[in-house]
């Protein structure tokens, strides 16, 4: 009677660095870290108690409760307004401001350059108080305009912090742009705006819905800048729920939350989706056909 030999188990290839285990380990404690709480949070809003903490069943009353709560509806729309209406500018300015430091030279280029990473890199408390003074002295916004006027205040200040990240990444789609297919488009009569829409704008099509998707995400998560410098009129999503939380963390809190999460991966997918392959592999050199 012969035995079956069992395969040897190979040891893992030099390259091969998610079969070593300290790697699969470091990339598990990493997952639970980033995903954890937010699976707790969707979780604990299911809960059938005042308390988080205190696991008492499932129920769907806090859902029924969040979705027909007037003041938090009228919050959160106020917050995809803003976070539209900021995108779309930030899309615009910052796409300009990338395309005018690749193309161009002028005198203090270098100082434009850093301040346009000022706002990346300054403390938000710090652009907050800033954007407080400047629209109490400098820019006075009139109050008890009509919705969605009174809301103009805080989106120039998610745009003034949202249109850098936009530039940084279509400036690093620019650096792989062939001036030369450019100068062909104007040899065959493009002129200067025919060939940027035709040939430049389509190269950093996928950089520029990443920096949308970007700017919105930063807009619409956004609290200290917002909390300075929204007026009494005027409450976000963001806001509210700190309102909320001042008080205790309940169950309502959290489906409010969840709600917030999954319509933010659903824009998110949808927008990758409509766009095609070319959204999903920004910044990476295309398949050999």
């Amino acid at each position: 009677m012969t035995t079956a030999i069992k395969p040897r188990k190979m040891p893992p290839a030099p390259l091969e660095y998610l079969r070593r285990w300290p790697i699969q380990a470091w990339l598990i404690g990493v997952t639970i870290f980033l995903y954890g709480p937010l699976l707790t949070l969707m979780v604990f809003s299911f809960n059938d108690s005042r308390s988080t903490t205190i696991w008492k069943g499932f129920t769907l009353k806090y859902y029924q409760k969040a979705l027909t709560n007037e003041s938090l509806i009228t919050a959160f729309g106020n917050s995809l307004t803003i976070a539209l209406c900021s995108t779309i500018l930030s899309v615009i300015v910052g796409a300009m401001a990338a395309i005018v430091l690749w193309r161009f030279r002028f005198g203090g280029k270098t100082l434009f350059d850093g301040a346009l990473a000022v706002p990346i890199v300054v403390p938000e408390i710090c652009m907050g108080v800033g954007m407080l003074v400047f629209f109490a002295k400098v820019l006075p916004w009139p109050q008890g305009l009509p919705w969605p006027l009174n809301l103009g205040a805080i989106i120039i200040a998610h745009v003034s912090f949202s249109f850098p990240f936009v530039a940084v990444v279509v400036r690093a789609r620019l650096a792989s742009f062939n001036r030369e297919l450019e100068e062909a488009a104007k040899d065959l009569g493009a002129s200067d705006f025919r060939a940027l829409m035709d040939v430049v704008i389509p190269h950093i099509k996928p950089s520029l819905i990443a920096g949308a998707l970007l700017a919105f995400t930063l807009s619409l998560d956004d609290f200290v800048i917002t909390f300075f410098t929204a007026g009494p009129d005027t409450v976000t999503f963001p806001v509210k729920v700190y309102s909320m939380v001042r008080f205790s963390v309940t169950p309502e809190v959290n489906a409010a939350s969840t709600i917030l999460i999954v319509v933010t991966v659903l824009l998110t997918f949808l927008a990758l989706k409509f766009q095609g392959s070319d959204a999903l592999t920004a910044g990476h050199g295309t398949e050999k056909k």
